[in-house]
């Protein structure tokens, strides 16, 4: 026979953890014919000859649900070998979503993913009311990758409560129509449902994300609708101070485990130098619900971050912020930097331990104000020493007196490269926390793939090739239900990604691009040595352009 596509010469490594093998690999009709030797024609060979052939990477942490109405191609995850990726996450979203509170949810992706509101509103299409509308108006789109949807919870509540949901739990009988509309969801093929308890997690006027309200016995209901079914998983934003997970957290852990008997996966385990013990303290005290089927999510970066601050999200762990997002109008920020009482209560929250109380981690990148260009390049922690001030005011005076235009630069966690191997070598833990979509005027993390391949596969030998496959690819995919995806195996879709092993990588900080709705800036990490991406059979992703091709789909579960 005749196949569309043959990848001659490869190294094949499938995704499952086994040694890799040298083999062709022949893709007709979407989907993976043969692997070995294959002799027959095709309509386009490849020579993969000292390339690496794997599956497709899966991302389990994007928050791209308003970004494929204006871009299809999912960039950056596009350009990393991505194939898959799967949305929804930490309970916030755009569906289900009445035409009258629309506002209301755009506000919840300003505070919490920190994209702007002008974007969100010139961006997002609107084609959809309920859950399964919106994933059925993601494949009208004829998508570049393939699209996989979490059922967020605040958007759930908001739409059976209004703005009560911002205040208070459910009712019972508010908590049986959430439940109704999460199992709808679920049976529409979303992947399971989302949630968080993130002190920084403010949505609209910067009060509590909705679905931090949700009572034990709304979680109950919820998770229930997932063992009625048998399918699906819970992903949470769990830990209080990023990197440690308490008791009483713990304890929902196991809570939920137990309702949905299905596994849930949790943020964010970061190595912190500032609290040592940390992720070895969380680990110990998660192994039993580990034991239960919870994952851990983790990234093989370290977080590395722009400061924006005319949307701070970078500080919204501090209770005295809180003043900071419940209005956003740049007069009223400026008016609250320059309070005194709001810099004594920044003060005494910088007296718990947090990765941000190091002014030396934070820099200035970049000032509007051509009197403060002196000041770029330099730390906060070296312009208090040299002002004689303390590191609040000279960074809230540097702020103000840039008019909010300055831009920083944050440096924190999984800095520690003995603590990073202890993580990427242990079976339980995710690699994930790429959180694409998200953060964009402030970081750009979706190139962890070939971060993870270039940086601790090749250069520090953290673990081998083939494992490094493995976390990229059929770990998250079994997570999530996802069964014919994450393996390159016969009969199996054919998303493929081919990589040069010696070139594969990319930066941790990434480069600045204005092309979101409206001219807007974003961050984007490019890669380096992906060759070819394949997704269900099309070439999407060549020698460094993106294709035509739209073959992606909406993944069920």
């Amino acid at each position: 026979m005749s196949y569309d596509l043959v990848i001659k010469n490869g190294t094949v490594v499938d995704g499952t953890g086994a040694a890799r093998y040298r083999a062709d690999v022949a893709i007709a009709d979407g989907k993976v014919a043969e692997i070995g030797k294959v002799t027959e024609g095709a309509k386009r060979t490849i020579d993969a000859d000292g390339l690496v052939v794997a599956p497709g990477f899966v991302d389990p942490h994007t928050h791209y649900d308003a970004q494929i109405c204006w871009d299809g191609a999912v960039t950056p995850s596009s350009w990393h070998g991505v194939t898959s990726v799967v949305m929804g996450n930490c309970g916030v979203g755009i569906a289900p979503c009445k035409p009258e509170t629309r506002e209301i949810a755009m506000r919840d992706l300003v505070n919490v993913e920190g994209i702007p509101f002008d974007v969100l509103n010139k961006g997002i299409t609107w084609d959809w009311e309920t859950f399964p509308q919106f994933m059925d108006a993601a494949a009208a789109r004829k998508p570049s990758l393939n699209l996989a949807f979490i059922a967020p919870l605040t958007p759930f509540r908001h739409y059976v409560m209004g703005e009560a949901s911002i205040e208070r739990s459910a009712t019972p009988e508010e908590t049986a129509k959430i439940a109704k509309l999460i199992g709808e969801a679920v049976d529409a093929g979303a992947l399971g449902f989302s949630s968080t308890t993130l002190n920084q997690h403010l949505g609209f006027e910067g009060k509590p994300l909705a679905c931090r309200n949700a009572s034990r016995e709304e979680m109950k209901a919820y998770a229930n609708e997932l063992k009625k079914r048998d399918k699906g998983a819970i992903e949470i934003a769990l830990t209080r101070q990023v990197g440690v997970l308490e008791q009483d957290q713990c304890e929902l852990l196991d809570f939920l485990l137990t309702e949905s008997g299905r596994p849930v996966t949790f943020i964010a385990l970061f190595d912190r130098d500032d609290i040592p013990e940390a992720v070895r303290d969380t680990l110990r005290r998660a192994a039993p619900m580990i034991a239960k089927g919870a994952r851990p999510q983790t990234s093989p970066l370290p977080l590395t971050r722009e400061v924006d601050m005319n949307n701070p999200f970078s500080f919204a762990a501090f209770p005295a912020w809180k003043r900071v997002f419940a209005d956003t109008n740049k007069d009223a920020q400026k008016k609250v930097y320059a309070d005194p009482a709001f810099r004594n209560a920044f003060r005494h929250d910088l007296k718990n331990p947090t990765g941000f109380s190091n002014w030396g981690r934070i820099g200035v990148y970049a000032v509007k104000n051509p009197a403060l260009k002196n000041l770029e390049g330099k730390s906060i922690a070296t312009i208090a020493q040299e002002q004689g001030k303390d590191g609040v005011d000279a960074f809230l005076d540097l702020v103000l007196a840039d008019n909010l235009q300055c831009e920083l630069t944050m440096a924190s966690w999984n800095t520690r490269e003995d603590r990073m191997k202890e993580l990427l070598n242990n079976k339980s833990i995710l690699m994930a926390l790429g959180d694409g979509g998200a953060h964009v005027d402030m970081l750009c993390d979706a190139g962890y793939p070939t971060y993870l391949l270039g940086t601790w596969v090749r250069e520090k030998q953290a673990i081998t090739l083939e494992e490094g496959v493995r976390k990229l690819t059929s770990d998250p995919a079994d997570l999530f239900g996802l069964k014919d995806r994450g393996r390159l195996t016969k009969g199996a879709p054919a998303d493929v990604a081919i990589f040069d092993p010696e070139r594969i990588g990319s930066k941790n900080h990434g480069e600045r691009r204005y092309d979101l709705p409206g001219g807007a800036k974003r961050i984007v990490m490019p890669s380096q040595g992906v060759e070819y991406t394949v997704v269900n059979g099309a070439l999407t992703w060549e020698q460094g352009r993106l294709t035509e091709a739209k073959a992606g789909k909406v993944l069920r579960g």
